[in-house]
């Protein structure tokens, strides 16, 4: 039987989030809110208007489908008031205004299930990854909270050439949440970006934000990217080298970075997470194609 948590998400703040219509441009001004808005109403064949009504106070239920560490695992998010099922990747939005993020937990610190967001599934729930038929294990735990930004989209179209021309890996941009507490699968957490980490995996451009909870006790300590080797000492090179070396144990070559093999800033990783906004953006517009992709 599907067991069923509630989750309270990041609370809204009183500036308004961006929202627009299927008639306007997708266009994100600098340094404003990004994009917000729940798509539900869309239609992959259809040309009906976007629905323009953001979940803008997330207050989410996480319901469970399926034994855990099975392929019919999934863990479903359903709006707290109407009960419906809303896409965590689309529907919770990124920013909360003032440098906050949401950031939604795919995988706790000190577990080693690969879980993500099923893309490619209705409502893009949360299920743990597979390879040819089999659950995806890391070889050892991760040491930080893992997951994705929601409204966000590495376009595997497009080339970065400040990162040697390597093209996004078709997901939503990945969150490493350097916070003390171990979270659980499905929690959004108000976050501030501190850094960035431009991994490439097998060619493809695979960022990593690094983050921390602002209910962290150490969260009014780190602004950026140095204050992260004053107060964690050690750990931006830590998370270099988890994911430069995890697939070595399965006999595939380490992963590489880009940027002189250093963590990005925090104004860097701004420029990135607004950037891949307007990626998705486009996304669920249609304007790029899809492919196997759920837009709903």
């Amino acid at each position: 039987m599907a067991a069923t948590r509630v989750l309270t998400a990041a609370a809204a703040t009183t500036q308004p989030t961006s929202c627009f219509l299927s008639k306007r441009a997708f266009l994100l001004p600098a340094k404003t809110s990004c994009l917000s808005f729940n798509r539900r109403a869309l239609v992959l064949k259809s040309k009906q208007p976007f629905s323009c009504s953001a979940i803008y106070n997330p207050q989410t239920k996480v319901q469970e489908e399926g034994p855990s560490e099975t392929l019919d695992y999934r863990v479903f998010f359903l709006d707290g008031s109407s009960g419906k099922k809303v896409s965590p990747w689309h529907d919770i939005p990124l920013t909360l205004g003032d440098g906050v993020f949401n950031f939604i937990v795919e995988i706790p610190k000190e577990s080693k299930a690969k879980m993500e967001v099923a893309t490619d599934e209705d409502y893009t729930p949360i299920k743990q990854d597979t390879k040819k038929g089999k659950l995806r294990y890391y070889p050892y735990n991760i040491n930080w909270n893992y997951g994705l930004l929601p409204q966000t989209w590495e376009d595997p179209s497009q080339a970065n050439p400040e990162v040697e021309g390597a093209f996004g890996d078709n997901d939503p941009v990945d969150v490493v949440e350097i916070g003390e507490a171990q979270r659980k699968i499905g929690e959004v957490l108000k976050i501030k970006p501190l850094a960035a980490l431009a991994m490439i995996d097998e060619g493809e451009l695979d960022w990593k934000i690094v983050a921390i909870s602002l209910d962290d006790p150490k969260a009014h300590l780190v602004n950026d990217v140095d204050d992260v080797e004053k107060h964690f000492p050690g750990t931006l090179t830590a998370i270099r080298d988890w994911f430069r070396d995890y697939k070595i144990p399965d006999g595939k070559p380490a992963n590489r970075f880009g940027l002189g093999d250093k963590p990005a800033n925090k104004d860097y990783a701004l420029k990135i997470i607004h950037e891949t906004n307007e990626s998705w953006a486009k996304l669920v517009k249609r304007s790029v194609d899809a492919g196997d992709l759920s837009l709903f």
